[in-house]
């Protein structure tokens, strides 16, 4: 059953909104709408741009989650919710993307509190817009790997930076930037070129942005020059190249589709 945002305090709902990568201008009109509309909005302090709040009613309560467990959370919003308050979480981003927000529904619906996500722009989208690329090449790689180096949170062996990085595929790394020289090894050794294109991007679309593009041996001493440790993306791939660019099939003239016949 969908249900509009003025049936929300009967139906115990809580929208999941992604605030996007950080320009307050990147989160959606839907989630523009939610926000403006919100009695009360748990988010992301570390991470989301406090500009984006200056969408909410000056009434409208506001809680920073960067202090709370998640009991604490589930049950901020929970009282929220009994109270009859059209309730939003805010995550940063896009939050299919380490929002951590499976265990979040989970504990809501235990509570019988329903959930709708909002999607939002990654930093991965907010990313390759200011660099200005495009991950999938024609005639180059077709394939973009989001991924993370195993840390206090691990991840499957299988899915090492060296075994996705044999691939030759456009890699691209979150939560890794004070790994940074770790991603490079293991990128080496397992086969990828010293001289591999390789950019990081410190808060993408923020105000205070930097970015630097160099080759994958000078991707760490990139960073420690910057001071950048965290909120960075790595990014991966001959789709940073100079000589990257490759002309679309579909706009070819000698090409037909189901638009257009081939002119030659």
């Amino acid at each position: 059953m969908t249900s509009s945002p003025g049936e929300l305090g009967k139906l115990g709902k809580v929208y999941i909104v992604g605030a996007g990568p950080g320009d307050p201008e990147l989160i959606t009109v839907k989630g523009a709408k939610l926000l403006e509309m919100a009695d009360f909005i748990v988010y992301a302090g570390s991470l989301v741009n406090a500009e984006i709040l200056r969408l909410a009613r000056p009434d409208c309560v506001t809680a920073d989650s960067s202090g709370m467990t998640l009991e604490e959370q589930v049950s901020a919003m929970t009282e929220a919710l009994a109270r009859g308050l059209v309730v939003v979480r805010l995550h940063t981003g896009d939050p299919s993307l380490y929002g951590a927000i499976s265990e979040q529904i989970a504990a809501l619906e235990r509570n019988n509190i329903e959930c709708e996500i909002i999607p939002g722009v990654s930093s991965l989208q907010g990313a390759a817009a200011r660099l200005g690329v495009e991950y999938t090449v024609p005639g180059g790689s077709q394939t973009l790997i989001c991924t993370r180096m195993t840390g206090r949170t691990p991840t499957p062996e299988a899915e090492s930076i060296g075994s996705l990085a044999s691939h030759g595929s456009t890699i691209a790394l979150f939560l890794s930037a004070d790994r940074a020289q770790e991603v490079v090894s293991a990128c080496i050794a397992a086969g990828r070129s010293p001289d591999t294109p390789a950019a990081w991007i410190y808060r993408a679309t923020w105000p205070d942005e930097k970015m630097a593009i160099s080759t994958l041996s000078g991707l760490a001493a990139s960073l420690r020059e910057a001071g950048i440790t965290k909120h960075a993306l790595l990014i991966i791939g001959d789709c940073l190249g100079k000589d990257s660019s490759s002309r679309s099939m579909l706009y070819d003239p000698n090409f037909s589709h189901g638009a257009r016949e081939a002119q030659i």
